[in-house]
Protein backbone atom coordinates (compact mmCIF):
# COMPACT_ATOMS: atom_id res chain seq x y z
CA UNK A 1 0.00 0.00 0.00
CA UNK A 2 1.14 3.70 -0.98
CA UNK A 3 1.75 6.47 1.61
CA UNK A 4 -0.90 8.02 -0.20
CA UNK A 5 -3.67 5.83 0.10
CA UNK A 6 -5.94 7.50 3.20
CA UNK A 7 -5.47 11.05 1.42
CA UNK A 8 -6.00 9.93 -1.90
CA UNK A 9 -9.66 11.12 -2.39
CA UNK A 10 -7.83 14.90 -1.36
CA UNK A 11 -4.81 14.69 -4.12
CA UNK A 12 -7.06 13.20 -6.71
CA UNK A 13 -9.69 16.59 -6.22
CA UNK A 14 -6.32 18.92 -5.52
CA UNK A 15 -5.37 17.42 -9.27
CA UNK A 16 -8.69 17.85 -10.56
CA UNK A 17 -8.19 21.67 -9.11
CA UNK A 18 -5.08 21.97 -11.20
CA UNK A 19 -6.40 20.40 -14.31
CA UNK A 20 -8.97 22.85 -14.46
CA UNK A 21 -6.69 25.72 -13.82
CA UNK A 22 -4.58 24.59 -16.80
CA UNK A 23 -7.93 24.73 -19.43
CA UNK A 24 -8.45 28.07 -17.85
CA UNK A 25 -4.74 29.16 -18.65
CA UNK A 26 -5.19 27.51 -21.76
CA UNK A 27 -8.71 29.78 -22.78
CA UNK A 28 -6.66 32.61 -21.71
CA UNK A 29 -4.04 32.23 -24.42
CA UNK A 30 -6.67 31.34 -27.14
CA UNK A 31 -8.87 34.55 -25.75
CA UNK A 32 -5.52 36.73 -26.02
CA UNK A 33 -5.57 37.74 -22.47
CA UNK A 34 -3.22 40.22 -20.84
CA UNK A 35 0.00 38.30 -20.08
CA UNK A 36 0.24 39.41 -16.77
CA UNK A 37 -2.99 37.44 -15.85
CA UNK A 38 -1.78 34.43 -17.80
CA UNK A 39 1.50 34.49 -15.47
CA UNK A 40 -0.72 34.83 -12.04
CA UNK A 41 -2.71 31.66 -13.05
CA UNK A 42 0.36 29.93 -14.24
CA UNK A 43 1.98 30.99 -10.45
CA UNK A 44 -1.45 29.55 -8.81
CA UNK A 45 -1.24 26.42 -10.95
CA UNK A 46 2.61 25.69 -9.92
CA UNK A 47 1.57 26.59 -6.28
CA UNK A 48 -1.11 24.03 -6.48
CA UNK A 49 1.03 21.41 -8.31
CA UNK A 50 3.62 22.02 -5.51
CA UNK A 51 1.52 21.49 -2.47
CA UNK A 52 0.33 18.20 -4.11
CA UNK A 53 4.26 17.39 -4.68
CA UNK A 54 4.92 18.85 -0.58
CA UNK A 55 2.06 16.23 0.33
CA UNK A 56 3.57 13.11 -1.78
CA UNK A 57 6.90 13.87 -0.36
CA UNK A 58 5.61 14.11 3.48
CA UNK A 59 3.66 10.83 3.06
CA UNK A 60 6.56 9.01 1.17
CA UNK A 61 8.52 10.32 4.46
CA UNK A 62 6.36 8.89 6.96
CA UNK A 63 5.12 5.68 4.96
CA UNK A 64 7.47 4.51 2.80
CA UNK A 65 10.94 5.81 4.14
CA UNK A 66 9.90 4.95 7.45
CA UNK A 67 8.54 1.34 7.09
CA UNK A 68 12.00 0.99 5.17
CA UNK A 69 14.00 2.47 7.63
CA UNK A 70 12.25 0.11 10.51
CA UNK A 71 13.25 -2.64 7.75
CA UNK A 72 17.22 -1.51 7.84
CA UNK A 73 20.22 -2.28 5.13
CA UNK A 74 19.82 -2.07 1.87
CA UNK A 75 16.08 -1.32 1.67
CA UNK A 76 16.57 1.71 3.83
CA UNK A 77 19.50 3.02 1.95
CA UNK A 78 17.68 2.94 -1.38
CA UNK A 79 13.84 4.95 -0.44
CA UNK A 80 16.49 7.35 1.25
CA UNK A 81 18.60 7.60 -2.00
CA UNK A 82 15.09 7.80 -3.90
CA UNK A 83 13.78 10.67 -1.09
CA UNK A 84 16.57 12.70 -1.66
CA UNK A 85 16.41 12.69 -5.63
CA UNK A 86 12.75 13.79 -5.53
CA UNK A 87 13.45 16.34 -3.08
CA UNK A 88 16.10 17.35 -5.42
CA UNK A 89 13.99 17.56 -8.38
CA UNK A 90 11.37 19.61 -6.33
CA UNK A 91 14.31 22.15 -5.37
CA UNK A 92 15.27 22.87 -9.21
CA UNK A 93 12.14 23.05 -10.47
Amino acid sequence: MNGYSDGKADLAKRLSRVEGQVRGIARMVDEDKYCIDILTQVSAATRALETVALSLLSDHLSHCVAEASAEGGEVAAEKVREANEAIARLVRS
